[in-house]
């Protein structure tokens, strides 16, 4: 279980944060896909006058991949499935059967890219699940995951829009006179039963949905300053116009973060306003001034491969998967998310140590897998005795003395929350770096077998539930984690 000890450089970190912002990039073509695993972006690149995809970053969240490259062949296996692509060729193997690509498959750089329009019909063959590809705006919905809208006029006065969504939402919201503009970026949005709706309303005219480049947005236009409130636990969005006073006071903010809206008019408020209160904000700072962030941190990669759980299962492998579905728990609850480690990356002790307290965030999560025991074990730093006279200074190896007691409250909160998942979970200490040399609170969640096994570490259903224990108890502890100095 401990962390890698190898000595490198940051060069691969610092390269996989420039690829992953340059896919960000609002020039760049992207991917948007969506699945009950998760929620992820990938780039696209153009290939003599097509658009291609990475097949192996594509099926990595999803489960357990990995690919190697025989001359002219690239041998890729996902979960049980082995396949068979060839650079140049439109005819693949998948499981043993011929399968047709529209345009040839390309090897670059020992990374195997398939035809965006083939994933419509290619990925059910690894998924064994249905997949709707809107293919122009570059969106991907694997399984049962889409979320519907419908639109209503509340003839009140002054009238209001509400917009009822079939699942939570958390669109960056901006105006500009006369329209307030949606952009859904990580929820899978689809079109209302028509794109363009009119209203026989003076204020609120008509509401439009468009997708493009792995984003949805529903434009509301107005012949007023519009502004828009949430309910109903992020599935109920009230449009309306801003009162006389608010538009005296400035109009209608615009570049709003995701998720927030201007301040509720004080002129006949919604009534669900006074039935359910609206989620709150995203916080993005603490009491002392500080974002609040929590540091996700996939234990080993690159070179270290961690624990063998079994004879395919690397540890490393275990942790991403892991990492990548905790942050978007996180992410759904309203929290800032930082994962250490994107890829199959190489960083040492020090370097995470270092890489964590620089990004200043109020919780570190580490992330381990085992294959002895079952359900979960969560660790906070054992710290070594300290000599008299440090005063307020402290030997990197204590770091985390003034921040442990709160690190042990956080651990005893996941403790709590992994049980109500029927998970097997208890609280212990550890000599374990990073955590001695992390200044804010610090755990290390080590997820062991379940009912089924060593094979259940990998499974999305197994950590799926652990990494929504996690999430709930962070989320839960946000006033003691926001009082850290």
């Amino acid at each position: 279980m401990p962390f890698p000890a190898t000595k490198k450089t940051l060069a691969a970190l610092l390269s996989a944060l420039l690829f992953l912002a340059a896919a960000s990039s609002g020039d760049e073509k992207h991917l948007s896909v969506y699945s009950a695993v998760a929620t992820y972006s990938l780039p696209v690149v153009d290939r003599a006058g097509r658009e291609y995809v990475g097949l192996f970053e594509l099926l990595e969240p999803l489960g357990r991949v990995s690919a190697r490259v025989e001359g002219l062949h690239w041998k890729l296996r996902f979960n049980d499935a082995d396949c068979d692509f060839a650079a140049g060729k439109t005819r693949a193997k998948i499981r043993g059967r011929d399968f047709d690509l529209p345009s040839s498959f390309l090897i670059e750089n020992s990374r195997g890219l398939v035809p965006a329009g083939s994933l419509s019909s290619l990925l059910p063959r690894f998924l064994g699940t249905s997949v709707n590809f809107h293919e122009s705006a570059r969106r991907l919905f694997i399984g049962d995951v889409i979320t519907h809208v419908t639109a209503q006029i509340d003839s009140t006065n002054p009238a209001r829009l509400v917009l009822n969504f079939t699942g939570p939402v958390n669109p960056t919201i901006s105006t500009e006179p006369g329209k307030l503009h949606m952009v859904f970026t990580r929820d899978p949005l689809v079109s209302p039963a028509t794109q363009s709706l009119s209203f026989d309303n003076r204020t609120i005219t008509q509401a439009s949905y468009a997708e493009t480049n792995g984003t949805a947005e529903l434009t509301i236009s107005g012949t007023a300053p519009l502004m828009a409130t949430f309910s109903n636990n992020s599935r109920t969005i009230t449009v309306a116009a801003l009162s006389q006073s608010m538009q005296s006071a400035g109009g209608a903010p615009t570049g709003l973060p995701p998720g927030t809206s201007p301040p509720p008019t004080t002129e006949n408020p919604p009534s669900t306003q006074s039935q359910v209160p609206p989620p709150i904000p995203p916080p993005l700072l603490t009491g002392s001034g500080r974002r609040f962030l929590v540091v996700v941190d996939p234990a080993h990669g690159g070179d270290e491969r961690g624990a063998a759980l079994n004879d395919k299962l690397a540890e490393k492998d275990v942790t991403l998967g892991f990492g990548r579905l905790l942050r978007h728990e996180l992410d759904i609850r309203g929290l800032s998310v930082l994962l250490l480690r994107d890829a199959d990356t190489t960083l040492t002790l020090d370097q995470r140590a270092a890489a964590a307290n620089a990004a200043r965030g109020v919780i570190y999560v580490a992330l381990h897998a085992a294959s002895q025991g079952s359900g979960a074990r969560v660790y906070t730093a054992l710290l070594p005795v300290e000599g008299p006279g440090n005063g307020a200074f402290h030997a990197w190896n204590g770091t985390q003395t003034p921040a442990l007691p709160i690190s042990q409250g956080i651990a005893a909160a996941i403790v709590s929350e992994l049980l109500k998942q029927e998970i097997p979970a208890h609280a212990t200490s550890a000599s374990l770096r990073p955590l001695n040399n992390l200044s804010h609170a610090a755990v290390a969640v080590e997820l062991a077998p379940g009912p089924n096994g060593v094979n259940e570490l990998s499974s999305a259903n197994y950590q799926q539930k652990a990494a929504a224990a996690i999430a709930d108890a962070v989320a839960s502890q946000r006033v003691a984690l926001g009082a850290q100095p």
